[in-house]
C-alpha cells in the first residue's frame, strides 16, 4: 500500500488501484499515522492531533471507531501497546520518498511527486497546519535547489513568496541569462524596498552579490570551453555516487573512481566534472589514457589534450619540460583534471599525478582506474554495479532497471516495463550484475530480438553482447573485450588464482580459497585492488567474489589451462567436509549459526553436488546430499531436495546401505505430500532402514518412519517405529518420536495421550535448541487449543510458531503459520486480521514460488470471504480453486477441499441437498484413508446440514460419532458452536470406532 500526502490524501494498493478511504476524519487519521510510518503513535497524541482542544466526550472510543473504519479499507493499521501503527515502509509514503530523492540529488523527481498543496484535504486537523508549513517550506527549498532557470515558473514562485531572497536571486540570474537585465534589476529593487518597508532590513549579502553581478553584466550568458567528451545519452542510475564524488572533490585533491571494466566510471567522472563549479568557468580538462600504450607517451598525451607542444626536441619524450608547460596552464586558476583509464599505466599515471599535485596547489584530479593510484592523499570512490531488483514488487526505481529501460526505449520506442516484460528485465539486470555496459549492450539487442529471446541467451553472454557503439574504443564494443582488457593486465599468479576462483558461484572466505585455489591472501588482495574480485565485509570474516561476467570468462580460462578437474575435486571435498560438520548442528542450539552458514554457501554446495552427480561421483554426491538435506527440509525447499534425492538414488548399489535406505524413505515421505505412497514399497523401505541401522546416522527418520507407517495405515508398524526412535541415544530423535506419537494418538482419538506426547516433544525439542521442531509442536498444540474453543489461545501459539519461522528464515514455514493464523482469526471473527495474515502469506508465497501453497492460500481466501458473509466472492474464489484442486498440485486432497468449499457455500445459502451431495465424496476419501481428524471435520458439516434439513436427531448422532472418532468436537468453529447452542452437545457414541466410521459413511450416502 502507498499513501500520498503531497496533495489531497490518496491511497493506492500495491498494484496501483486507488483505495476509497472514506470521510474527512478517517482521512485525517490515515494522514497522521502516515507521517510516522512503521512507528506506533500514542492514543493521546492521536486524540490531540485529530480533535485538538475539543475532543469528543468519549475520545478513546471515538478513536477506536475511526480506526475500525480505517482498517476495513486499510488493514495495515495495527494495535500497539498504548497506540496504533501504520505498518508500511517509509518509502511507501510520498513525503518520505520526497525526502529520500531530494537527499540523493534527484530533485526534479522529488518535485514531481507533488500534486498540489500538502495535506490539502485534511488541513482542518490540528496536526496538519504545522506539518503542511514544514512540507511547503521543504518544497520551496527543493525548487531553489533544483536551479531551474525557467522564468515563468520562477516569476510565479516569486510572486507568492516576494521576500524569499534566494528565490529572487534565481529569478535575477534567469532574467540576466536571457538578456533581460533591466527586469532583473527591477526585481532586486522591489525586494529591497519590501524588505525595508515590511521588515526594516537590507537584502542579504548573497542577494547583494547577485545584484552586483547583474550590474556588472557577469550573469549574461557566456561561452566557456567544454573539453569533456560529448554526452550523447542520458545519465541514469548514479545519483548517489554523483553526490559522493562532489563531496570528495571538496575535501580531497585527488579522487579516484575505482571499479571493474564496464561499470561506467568514465561516464560518472564526465558527469561529475560537468556539474562541478569549475566547468562553468572553463577550468576542466579531460585526459583520456586508453589509447596511450607506453608509459613514456603519457606526457605527450597530456600536452595533446592541453593543445600544447614542447618548445624543442621530441614532443613525445620530453617529460620535465612537458610537466612545466602543463603546470603553467593549470596554475593560472583553480582547475580540475579528469584522468581517465589509468589502469594499464598505473605507475606512470601515479607518478604524473603526484608531481602535478605538488607543482600546482590549486589543481584537483579526478581519475578513473581499475585499481587505485596508491599515492598520498588519494580518496577512493568505489564504482560497482547498479542496484538490481531484490524482491521488491516495484522494480522501476532500481538503477539497473532505469538504465536498461532508458537505453531500450532509445532503440525500441514502444518498449515499456509491464507484466509481460518485468520478469525478463529483472532477470537481465540480475544476470548481468547490474553492470552498465553489459546492460547497454543487452538493450541494443532489442533492435533485433525480443526481451525474452535475450534472457534465453544470457548463458552465452559473450556472443550475445557484441553490439556496442561503432565510435567506442574497441575494448568497449563487446563484453568480452572489456574483460580481456582487465585480464591482460594481471600477473601470472593473479591469472592463476582468478581462473581457480571461477569454481565458486557465490564467492568464498579466505580459508576455502587457500585450500581450493592454493594461493595466499596477498595474491587475493591484489585481485581486489585490480577490481577483478569484490570483497564483502561480512561477519565473522570477509567473503571474496567475482562478478558473474568475470567469473564466466575466468571459467573459460580454467578450462583452457587443463586444471579444471583437480580444482573441482578440492572444491567438492571442501564442501562435503563443511556440510558434514554442519549437519548435526542443524538440530541444536547452534541451529541459526549453521543455517546462516548454509545460506551463505548454498550456491557453492549445490554446485558441488550437481557437479558430483554429473561427473558420476557417487561417494561425493551422497556425502554432499546428506550434508545439506536436512537444511533443505528446515527451509521447506522440498522441490530441490526431491530432485537431488532422485538423482543420487540413481547411483543404486554404489551408495552405502544406510544412505540408500534413508534416502529411499525420505523420497517416499516427500512423495506423500500430497499423495499416498505404495504400502508394500513403503513398509519394505521402513524395514530396510531398520536393517541398515540408518536412524543412527539420520535422526530425521525418527519422524519419517513412524509417519510413513501411519500414512499407509499400518498402525502397528507406526507404533513400533515410535518405540524404536524413543529408545535412541539422540535427544532430537527422542523428541521426534514423541511428536510422531502425538500425531498418531490424535488420529486414534486419544486427545489426552496426544497432549502428553506433544508437550513432551515440545520440551525435548526446546531442550535441544531446535526451533523447527519446537514450532511443529507449537502448531500441533495450537490446533488442539483451537478445538477446545480457545481461538485467542491458538492465535497466540501460532504467533509463537511464526516468530520461530522468521528466526529460521523459512519462507515456507512462515507461509503455513500466516495461513493458519488467517484461518484462526477468521474462526474468531476478526476478518480484518485474517485478511492481513493472508496478505502476508501471499507475499511469502511470491518469494518462495510454491504452487501448492498458492493453492492453499486461494482456499483460505474463499474460507475467509465465506466467514465474512461475502458468499458471492467466496463462490468465485471456490470456482478458481476448483481448477487448481483438480490439477496434480494437491493430489487427492484438491478435489476433497474443493468439495468442502462448495458444501459450505451451499450450506450458507440454505441449499442443504447440494451441500449433502458435495460432502459425500469428502466423507468417502477421508474415511478411506482412515484420517479421523479430517473425517470428523467433514461430518461436523454434515451435522449442520442435517440440522438445516430439520433432522436434529441425525445431527446429534453425527456429533456423538465425531466425539468418538476424534475425541471431541471442534468448539473453535463458530458453525459447530452455533449448532451445539441450538440442539445441545451429545455424549460420545459407544460403538466400536470402525462401526462409527461405517455409520458416518451410510449417513452421507457412501456405500460400504
Amino acid at each position: 500500500m502507498r499513501v500520498a500526502l503531497l496533495g489531497p490524501t490518496r491511497v493506492e494498493d500495491d498494484d496501483g488501484t486507488p483505495v476509497d478511504i472514506g470521510g474527512a476524519r478517517v482521512r485525517m487519521l490515515l494522514a497522521r499515522l502516515a507521517l510516522d510510518p512503521g512507528r506506533p503513535v500514542a492514543t493521546g497524541t492521536l486524540i490531540d492531533d485529530l480533535w485538538g482542544e475539543q475532543p469528543p466526550a468519549d475520545a478513546t472510543n471515538a478513536l477506536q471507531s475511526l480506526v475500525s473504519r480505517l482498517r476495513k479499507v486499510c488493514p495495515d493499521v495495527t494495535l500497539e501497546p498504548g497506540g496504533y501503527r501504520l505498518e508500511i515502509e517509509r518509502d511507501d509514503v510520498d513525503v518520505f520518498r520526497f525526502e529520500r530523492l531530494r537527499a540523493a540529488g534527484r530533485t526534479q523527481e522529488a518535485l514531481d511527486l507533488w500534486r498540489g498543496e500538502a495535506l490539502a484535504d485534511v488541513r482542518e486537523a490540528p496536526f496538519a497546519t504545522t506539518a503542511a508549513v514544514k512540507l511547503d517550506e521543504a518544497r520551496l527549498d527543493a525548487e531553489e535547489d533544483n536551479g531551474d532557470l525557467d522564468i515563468a515558473k520562477l516569476t510565479a514562485l516569486h510572486e507568492r513568496h516576494p521576500l524569499r531572497e534566494r528565490l529572487a536571486g534565481l529569478l535575477i540570474t534567469a532574467l540576466c541569462a536571457h538578456q533581460r537585465q533591466s527586469e532583473a534589476l527591477q526585481v532586486y529593487e522591489n525586494v529591497r524596498r519590501r524588505l525595508a518597508d515590511e521588515l526594516g532590513v537590507d537584502p542579504s549579502a548573497e542577494l547583494q552579490d547577485v545584484h552586483l553581478a547583474a550590474l556588472k553584466g557577469e550573469l549574461a550568458p557566456k561561452l566557456v570551453a567544454d573539453r569533456l567528451p560529448v554526452r550523447l545519452t542520458s545519465f541514469v542510475g548514479r545519483d548517489e555516487e554523483l553526490g559522493r564524488v562532489a563531496q570528495q572533490l571538496e575535501r580531497a585533491r585527488l579522487v579516484t573512481l575505482v571499479g571493474p571494466g564496464g561499470a561506467g566510471k568514465t561516464r560518472l567522472a564526465t558527469e561529475a566534472a560537468a556539474r562541478h563549479r569549475l566547468h562553468a568557468k572553463g577550468r576542466v580538462w579531460f585526459l583520456p589514457l586508453a589509447g596511450v600504450r607506453a608509459a613514456d607517451d603519457l606526457i605527450g598525451a597530456v600536452l595533446s589534450a592541453f593543445e600544447l607542444s614542447f618548445a624543442t626536441g621530441d614532443p613525445m619524450r620530453r617529460g620535465p619540460d612537458g610537466m612545466s608547460r602543463v603546470a603553467e596552464v593549470l596554475a593560472s586558476g583553480e582547475s580540475l583534471l579528469v584522468l581517465d583509464n589509468c589502469e594499464h599505466l598505473v605507475d606512470a599515471a601515479a607518478e604524473f599525478t603526484g608531481r602535478l599535485l605538488r607543482m600546482v596547489p590549486n589543481v584537483r584530479v579526478l581519475a578513473t582506474s581499475r585499481e587505485p593510484l596508491a599515492i598520498e592523499g588519494e580518496s577512493l570512490c568505489p564504482v560497482g554495479p547498479l542496484a538490481v531488483p531484490n524482491g521488491q514488487a516495484d522494480i522501476s526505481d532500481c538503477g539497473a532497471v532505469r538504465l536498461f529501460l532508458d537505453r531500450a526505449t532509445a532503440v525500441k520506442p514502444g518498449f515499456r516495463l509491464d507484466e509481460s516484460t518485468a520478469d525478463a528485465v529483472k532477470l537481465i539486470c540480475r544476470r548481468l550484475d547490474g553492470m552498465p555496459l553489459a546492460l547497454e549492450l543487452a538493450a541494443a539487442r532489442l533492435r533485433s530480438m525480443t526481451v525474452h529471446q535475450i534472457t534465453q541467451r544470457l548463458d552465452d553472454r559473450f556472443r550475445l553482447l557484441t553490439s556496442g557503439s561503432r565510435t567506442a574504443l574497441p575494448r568497449q564494443r563487446t563484453l568480452r573485450a572489456v574483460v580481456e582488457w582487465s585480464w591482460d593486465l594481471l600477473t601470472a599468479d593473479e591469472r592463476e588464482l582468478a581462473r581457480r576462483l571461477s569454481v565458486f558461484p557465490s564467492g568464498a572466505d579466505l580459508a576455502a580459497i587457500e585450500r581450493i585455489c592454493r594461493h595466499d591472501l596477498y595474491v587475493l588482495t591484489s585481485l581486489v585492488e585490480k577490481s577483478i574480485v569484490d570483497v564483502l565485509d561480512l561477519a565473522p570474516e570477509p567473503r571474496y567474489r567475482m562478478l558473474e561476467t568475470i567469473r564466466v570468462y575466468a571459467a573459460e580460462q580454467l578450462t583452457a589451462s587443463g586444471e579444471t578437474a583437480e580444482v573441482l575435486v578440492r572444491f567438492r571435498d571442501h564442501y562435503r567436509d563443511l556440510t558434514e560438520r554442519w549437519e548435526p548442528l542443524t538440530r541444536t542450539g547452534r541451529q541459526l549459526e549453521v543455517i546462516a552458514g548454509y545460506e551463505t554457501e548454498h550456491d557453492n554446495i549445490v554446485a558441488a553436488l550437481r557437479g558430483a552427480i554429473d561427473d558420476d561421483d557417487a561417494d561425493t554426491a551422497a556425502g554432499l546430499l546428506t550434508g545439506i538435506f536436512w537444511y533443505w527440509m528446515v527451509k521447506g525447499d522440498n522441490n530441490r531436495a526431491t530432485t537431488a534425492v532422485h538423482d543420487v538414488l540413481a547411483f543404486g548399489d554404489r551408495l552405502p546401505a544406510d544412505v540408500a535406505a534413508a534416502l529411499s524413505a525420505m523420497r517416499l515421505m516427500m512423495q506423500s505430500m500430497p499423495g499416498m505412497p505404495d504400502p508394500e514399497e513403503t513398509a519394505a523401505a521402513i524395514d530396510e532402514c531398520v536393517r541398515a541401522d540408518s536412524i543412527k546416522r539420520f535422526p530425521a527418520l525418527a519422524i519419517a518412519l513412524p509417519m510413513l507407517a501411519f500414512i499407509i495405515k499400518d498402525k502397528d508398524l507406526a507404533h513400533r517405529e515410535v518405540l524404536r526412535a524413543a529408545r535412541s541415544d539422540d535427544p532430537w530423535a527422542r523428541a521426534g518420536a514423541e511428536w510422531a506419537r502425538s500425531f498418531i494418538l490424535v488420529d486414534d482419538g486419544d486427545l489426552a495421550g496426544a497432549a502428553v506426547a506433544r508437550d513432551r516433544a515440545h520440551e525435548l525439542f526446546t531442550a535441544t535448541g531446535d526451533r523447527w521442531g519446537t514450532a511443529m509442536s507449537l502448531g500441533m498444540k495450537a490446533a488442539f487449543v483451537s478445538q477446545t474453543g480457545d481461538n485467542l489461545g491458538a492465535i497466540a501459539l501460532y504467533h509463537q510458531g511464526l516468530k520461530l519461522a522468521h528466526e529460521l528464515r523459512s519462507g515456507e514455514d512462515a507461509v503455513q503459520q500466516h495461513w493458519r493464523l488467517a484461518v484462526e482469526y477468521a474462526r474468531f471473527g476478526d476478518i480484518a486480521a485474517a485478511q492481513q495474515q493472508l496478505d502476508e502469506a501471499e507475499r511469502y508465497v511470491g518469494d518462495v514460488g510454491n504452487d501448492q501453497m498458492s493453492a492453499m492460500i486461494w482456499y483460505a481466501k474463499a474460507e475467509i470471504k465465506l466467514r465474512a458473509g461475502a458468499v458471492a466472492e467466496a463462490r468465485a474464489l471456490a470456482e478458481s480453486f476448483h481448477d487448481m484442486g483438480t490439477s496434480a498440485l494437491l493430489g487427492t486432497f484438491g478435489a476433497e477441499w474443493s468439495a468442502l468449499l462448495e458444501a459450505r457455500i451451499a450450506l450458507e445459502e440454505n441449499r442443504f441437498t447440494d451441500a449433502e451431495r458435495c460432502l459425500a465424496p469428502a466423507v468417502e476419501t477421508t474415511s478411506a484413508r482412515s484420517d479421523m481428524p479430517d473425517l470428523a471435520a467433514v461430518v461436523e458439516l454434515l451435522a449442520q446440514v442435517r440440522h438445516g434439513q430439520g433432522a436434529d436427531a441425525a445431527a446429534l448422532r453425527l456429533l456423538s460419532l465425531v466425539k468418538l472418532v476424534r475425541g471431541g468436537l471442534d468448539l473453535g468453529d463458530p458453525g459447530v458452536r452455533g449448532l451445539i447452542a441450538e440442539i445441545g452437545e451429545p455424549e460420545a457414541a459407544t460403538v466400536p470406532k470402525d462401526e462409527a466410521v461405517r455409520e458416518m459413511r451410510r449417513e452421507a450416502g457412501v456405500p460400504d
